[in-house]
């Protein structure tokens, strides 16, 4: 068989063979990632989305306590995936990652909804509130973290293995991946979609058990979609630790904190070999960025002891530029947890004021305000293949890159939309508590002002999402070093993280502030009262000076270059 008929990317298959392009990867094994997200992602939404109200109608939380359980318990689903990396990159492979962590992910999704349905565990309710038993909080508890944990096994690896199915290396394939991110977040969105629609109705008219039931069922077909394709796998092998490999190259650097680097760079040290000594890696070109850490790769008299080279006193060209391609990552890494900030606020104060809100449609029908996040996922659905397939070849005509926009343009391009999002949702709240006062409304459990209102400010979410969060993917999984891959979509999972962390941090900071001398405070339990908007301009206030900051990073960094393999 010809040479051509492999990829060249060092893939292999499910049995451990070189892979075969016309056998494996390409969308014939990306339809079974897409599907087993699209469902895994119904399930995580479809507990998650309307996590607000279940705290405060079933386990008796304000507002303020049940915001931050939900952004702390979202912020640890994005930093467990820094579990699930290390091991993926490390020693287990993307896929057999994915295929042991959808276990946990699976018993925390069941003993969820056995917390929501068994009798002796769900909590009495009487026409005032709810009373919630020890035993329901606990294991209610104990099932969101395991969801966390089982999380982080699937979300770093599974954006990176759908990847893994396009060859870079060939011009085709890697044409195809970009609009893979596309579509997976497409994919993303659409079981997100049906979680606030159809499973947010059903919590709030049926009941828990099913709400969290239905959930579960789907994440058990996600398992069965990410099975059934694994003959058509190409799978990238573990490389070995990623954080030793860093490690390595600091202590060798300081070890050599005196000696000079030459000014030629081609007498740094680097294996004669073509292919990296890193498994599953190509060898990275030499930059001129963080000249110290050059020093780990420079040969001195005593680094080859009996005619080996020991790694902590002497590292190759690629692996220096592994942790300088980390490094270069960390400001645009950081420049996303804002954005994240404004992200998490669809699932807690958008949700929130939308509870003060009319939410009948005609007479009969009344639609929960979490259901407001489908416009978010709507959006996300119409401006994916917009982008793909309209934005991206008008783009290219002006601009000549092949995707239109760079990855670091779009990003900023999502977070001037962000900006204008909480600018609108910010308005909206202005005229909701004008109405308020002009006609004393201040204790209606929800005033005479139609939900719909709200949707400009989730479609304008989900439209920076397709800008900011797909550019995010692409950019993290493009820039990573081969066998980092996974390290660094878990590194930009944890943006999720931080920005949800950040939304508790500035909650708690402006309830403790602007609740001192006996005041209600921005965001009392009655958010009539509040003024929800003050918060609203604070993260547009951030996401600008955020914003700011992006533009000179963006302006500063300069993409990664890998050497071709042989053919």
């Amino acid at each position: 068989m010809a040479q051509d008929d492999y990829s060249n990317d060092g893939t292999v298959d499910i049995k451990g063979n070189p892979a075969n392009k016309k056998k494996t990867g390409n969308w014939k094994a990306g339809r079974f990632i897409l599907g087993n997200e699209c469902c895994e992602r119904l399930a995580y939404y479809g507990m998650s989305t309307n996590l607000v109200n279940y705290l405060e109608d079933r386990l008796n939380q304000g507002n303020v306590a049940a915001s931050n359980n939900v952004t702390n318990w979202s912020g640890t689903c994005y930093i467990t995936p820094l579990i699930g990396a290390f091991l993926a990159d490390s020693y287990l492979g993307r896929y057999w990652t994915i295929a042991s962590f959808v276990v946990i992910y699976i018993i925390g999704m069941t003993l969820l909804t056995l917390s929501a349905s068994v009798p002796g565990l769900e909590s009495s309710c009487d026409k005032d509130s709810c009373h919630p038993t020890t035993g329901q909080t606990t294991a209610f508890f104990v099932a969101l973290y395991f969801i966390a944990l089982g999380t982080g096994g699937i979300k770093p690896c599974v954006s990176s293995f759908g990847a893994d199915q396009f060859d870079e290396t060939d011009e085709t394939e890697r044409k195809k991946k970009s609009s893979f991110f596309n579509w997976f977040y497409l994919s993303i969105n659409i079981g997100a979609l049906i979680a606030s629609s159809v499973l947010v109705w059903i919590q709030m008219n049926v009941g828990w058990g099913w709400g969290f039931g239905i959930p579960a069922v789907a994440m058990a077909v996600a398992v069965v979609f990410f099975f059934l394709g694994s003959k058509l796998y190409r799978i990238q092998k573990p490389g070995g630790s990623p954080i030793t490999r860093i490690v390595q190259v600091i202590v060798a650097s300081f070890r050599k904190y005196h000696v000079q680097v030459p000014a030629d760079k081609s007498l740094l040290y680097e294996t004669a070999e073509e292919e990296s000594q890193i498994q599953g890696s190509r060898k990275l070109e030499h930059t001129d960025k963080f000249k110290f850490f050059d020093k780990a790769a420079v040969e001195t008299q005593t680094d080859n002891i009996k005619d080996l080279t020991n790694p902590w006193r002497l590292c190759t060209v690629t692996q220096v530029e592994e942790l300088k391609s980390i490094v270069r990552l960390l400001p645009v890494w950081a420049s996303g947890i804002v954005f994240a900030t404004v992200y998490s606020q669809m699932s807690i104060m958008f949700v929130l004021q939308g509870n003060t809100m009319d939410q009948h449609m005609g007479p009969h029908f009344k639609i929960p305000s979490a259901s407001l996040s489908l416009f978010g996922y709507l959006s996300v659905i119409f401006w994916a293949p917009v982008y793909d397939r309209i934005i991206v070849p008008y783009a290219r005509k002006f601009t000549g890159h092949e995707r239109g926009f760079t990855q670091l343009q779009r990003m900023g391009i999502g977070l001037v939309i962000s900006i204008v999002s909480m600018i609108v949702a910010g308005v909206l709240e202005v005229v909701r508590l004008n109405f308020v006062r002009e006609n004393n409304y201040y204790d209606l459990e929800y005033i005479p002002m139609t939900i719909f209102w709200q949707v400009p400010q989730y479609f304008l979410i989900g439209c920076a999402e397709v800008f900011t969060f797909i550019g995010q993917l692409e950019f993290f999984y493009d820039q990573a070093p081969d066998a980092m891959r996974s390290l660094c979509s878990a590194l930009s999972l944890t943006t999720v993280a931080l920005g949800n962390y950040l939304s508790t941090l500035l909650v708690t900071i402006v309830t403790k502030v602007t609740t001192r001398g006996g005041k209600l405070g921005w965001i009392p339990d009655n958010l009539n009262r509040g003024h929800l908007d003050y918060f609203y301009w604070l993260l547009a206030i951030l996401s600008f000076l955020n914003f700011t900051a992006y533009l000179w990073i963006s302006k500063w960094y300069a993409y990664k270059k890998a050497t071709e393999r042989p053919h």
